[in-house]
């Protein structure tokens, strides 16, 4: 089973940033906005990104208005793929 780009993530987010690998994301929960990432993690979850989908995320783009969902982000990805 191949899991969804937003599920991905948030794997990623819950195992390797917030420490909390029992936690799922929902693809509409406030990651900056929240509080829940902040600027260096989110360099972190920028870098996963490219790295694992093989896109370019330019750094104006990290921002709350590309990254402060998983539903946003994934969009994002699929308009790179």
């Amino acid at each position: 089973m191949t899991l969804s780009i937003e599920e991905q993530i948030s794997f990623f987010i819950c195992e390797e940033i917030i420490h909390q690998p029992e936690r799922t994301l929902a693809s509409t929960e406030p990651l900056l906005s929240s509080g829940l990432l902040d600027s260096f993690s989110l360099v972190d979850v920028s870098l996963f990104v490219e790295d694992h989908f093989n896109v370019r995320i330019d750094d104006t783009e990290l921002n709350v208005d590309t990254f402060d969902t998983l539903e946003e982000l994934s969009a994002l990805i699929r308009k790179r793929l």
